[in-house]
């Protein structure tokens, strides 16, 4: 009954979606809206058949109804209620189940945000976005259907994956992704619908940053809480390893990040219109390329949970895309004609142009050193590995130089620029910087990369702080206002620009916290034998004894290791699942502002007496994930509508577009 009710909702989106689409583009390329009413019917009736499909799916998993095949591959009778949920995108053809709930939602609020525009825009967005949601509707009711009727019935089932039950964070890192990941379909949606209608005005990029910042915001957490996840359960000592899948979430990040940067120059300067259209369009290709990074099984990762055969399905729907975007960007690239010009080399522009370039520089690099290996199987037969020391000798370089534009670009001015007040602008920065290298120095810290990481942390954080402060003091001055008041009012006169100088601290952070961790980290290994201590940095860690209990989906022996010193104890556990034929380790980790220590355990004497353990100390690792609150916070602010932020979104372009309805920005 699941089986058929389910995959009947699937076919029923895929009716949804191909009529919305059909009737949404060919009514917009033909200048009519009067096909748009049923666009919008489409779009809510997709939304609808969809997240149905997922909440039955879930019902299924719940229920233990073994007759579907979907839970019959990820199910058990024993695994706990959470996971048992969590399990809906734990493989392949869940997880793409998952991908059009969030689709769905995603064009059903950018058709209520936009509800009472009527314009062939509008219709012409929508109908991309459904275009879309055709293929992966059919991707479920094909090569990845959940639904096919399992036959005989299993009595119970093996759960899912170890590694995806053994902590909370999966509850929470992959929806935040796959929120980035689909999410960037609005913005292809507006994109693709503005070269398609011709209806360039200027004011399309506001709402096109503004639906761009919402899933690269999800992207951000998504990532920063996978690098948690892989810290806080592999037990392997670190948050970031180069997997492809990744680079694969990594990828579409730095294009999103630098489109963001380059819709300010368009807006200043009228100029990078056709560059600033590529970014959009190339992050949704990124998007798909990484979903089928993941969900194909092609890469051996431990990201990766799944074998499937819907990869040639994938790259023909890559080829697809890659084809229409450049034949839409040719076709229509006479259009985009900037109508200024950047100036001066030294100006805010120039630097968020160099910005870019490094941007895409270092997107080209990962994806270079990602596809390389399987482009190299594929030709020669040959199966090479591409590791960290490539990535980081190619990307460190390019990230450091982004590092110092973040400082450097809110110094500098738009238009042509004074040398003098430049060089004044950037005096106290400079001198944090070199404060910050002597004291790093004094406290006996070397390495030339980690130290000018440090001092350009430095020198970013003064010019991005005075910049957030500087506006507050004026209406201090001016108006007599409290402290906190005058913040409080100067950004919100100004949230865009408050919210990103706020998102660049959180970066500061990330990255100086990346620089510590990996060049001061201090690591040891023994086995220790009960009330013998084993020494790592200025941590003594003592064997007391071991514990054991059994959960209803695994078993666990954990050691109690003693903090000499304090009397803390700390508990690294190895966990048994039936379904695995080796142990997870879960790390017992001590976390302080200042840095982490980090124990895993490996392996228990037979006699019961010793363990094998690893510990670590990573230096201000935690503000890694410490930076999740300052950047959406940042983000929220950025997003903030003003009061009065309705504007006309794509004015038209020509007598034939006059005629079309302004579409209003809305949030």
């Amino acid at each position: 009954m699941n089986s058929t009710l389910g995959y009947g909702l699937i076919l029923a989106g895929l009716a949804c979606a191909t009529f919305g689409a059909v009737v949404g583009i060919a009514t917009g390329m033909a200048g009519r809206i009067s096909g748009l009413a049923w666009v919008r019917r489409a779009v809510l009736g997709f939304f609808v058949c969809m997240v149905a499909a997922n909440l039955l799916m879930v019902f299924a998993l719940l229920s233990h109804d073994f007759s579907v095949k979907y839970v019959a591959h990820v199910g058990s009778r024993s695994t706990p209620t959470v996971f048992t949920i969590v399990s809906l995108w734990s493989a392949l053809e869940g997880s793409i189940l998952f991908w059009g709930a969030i689709l769905g939602a995603y064009v059903l609020a950018f058709s209520i945000a936009f509800r009472k525009e009527q314009s062939r825009y509008v219709s012409l967005a929508l109908g991309m976005m459904l275009a879309v949601g055709v293929f992966f509707a059919f991707l479920i009711a094909g090569p990845a259907n959940p639904w096919t009727p399992m036959s005989p019935v299993p009595l119970d089932g093996p759960g899912p994956n170890p590694l995806l039950q053994n902590h909370i964070l999966m509850v929470i890192h992959p929806p935040m992704l796959y929120c980035g990941y689909v999410g960037m379909v609005v913005p292809f949606g507006i994109a693709t619908a503005a070269l398609l209608g011709g209806q360039l005005g200027e004011a399309w990029t506001g709402s096109l940053r503004r639906w761009t910042l919402i899933p690269w915001t999800f992207l951000s957490v998504g990532i920063i809480l996978g690098s948690w996840w892989a810290y806080a359960v592999l037990g392997w000592g670190g948050y970031w390893a180069w997997d492809p899948v990744e680079n694969a979430s990594f990828l579409p990040w730095l294009t999103a990040t630098a489109f963001i940067h380059s819709t300010m120059v368009h807006e200043r300067r009228k100029t990078l219109k056709l560059w600033t259209l590529s970014l959009v369009l190339a992050t949704f290709l990124l998007t798909i390329l990484g979903t089928f990074m993941t969900r194909s099984g092609i890469f051996n990762s431990v990201h990766s949970f799944t074998q499937s055969d819907i990869g040639p399905t994938f790259l023909t729907f890559i080829a697809m895309l890659l084809v229409f975007s450049i034949a839409l960007l040719s076709a229509r690239g006479h259009l985009l004609i900037p109508e200024g010009q950047i100036q001066s080399p030294l100006s805010r522009e120039s630097a968020i142009l160099v910005n870019n370039l490094l941007f895409v520089g270092v997107t080209f690099t990962v994806l270079l050193g990602t596809l390389f290996p399987l482009v190299t199987e594929a030709v020669k037969g040959v199966r090479i590995s591409v590791g960290e020391p490539y990535f980081n000798k190619m990307s460190v370089p390019g990230g450091l130089a982004i590092l110092f534009l973040m400082g450097v670009g809110p110094a500098l001015p738009w238009g042509q620029a004074d040398r003098k007040l430049i060089g004044k602008q950037l005096l106290i920065p400079l001198a944090t910087a070199a404060v910050v290298l002597v004291a790093c120095l004094a406290l006996g810290l070397r390495g030339i990369l980690p130290l000018l990481t440090f001092a350009l942390g430095g020198f970013v954080a003064a010019i991005n702080i005075r910049e957030l402060v500087v506006p507050a003091k004026i209406r201090i001055s001016q108006h007599r206002e409290a402290l906190w008041t005058a913040l409080f009012r100067s950004a919100s006169r100004a949230r865009r620009r408050f919210g990103g100088y706020v998102i660049h601290l959180g970066m500061v952070l990330i990255l100086v916290a990346i620089a510590a961790s990996q060049s001061y980290v201090t690591r040891t290994s023994g086995t220790v034998r009960i009330g013998s201590a084993l020494k790592v940095g200025d941590y003594r860690v003592k064997l007391l004894g071991f514990d054991e209990g059994a959960e209803p989906h695994r078993r666990w022996k954990a050691a109690r290791m003693e903090l000499v010193g304090s009397g803390e104890v700390l508990r690294p556990r190895m966990n048994f699942f039936e379904r695995s034929t080796d142990p997870i380790g879960t790390p017992a980790v001590k976390s302080t502002p200042l840095g982490d220590l980090y124990l895993s355990l490996m392996a228990l004497s037979e006699d019961g007496q010793s363990a094998t353990l690893n510990a670590w100390v990573f230096p201000l690792v935690g503000w890694i994930w410490w930076s999740i609150p300052i950047l959406v916070a940042g983000a929220l602010i950025a997003l903030w509508p003003q009061r009065q932020s309705r504007r006309a979104l794509a004015p038209a372009v020509g007598a034939a577009a006059s005629s079309s309805s302004n579409l209003r920005e809305t949030a």
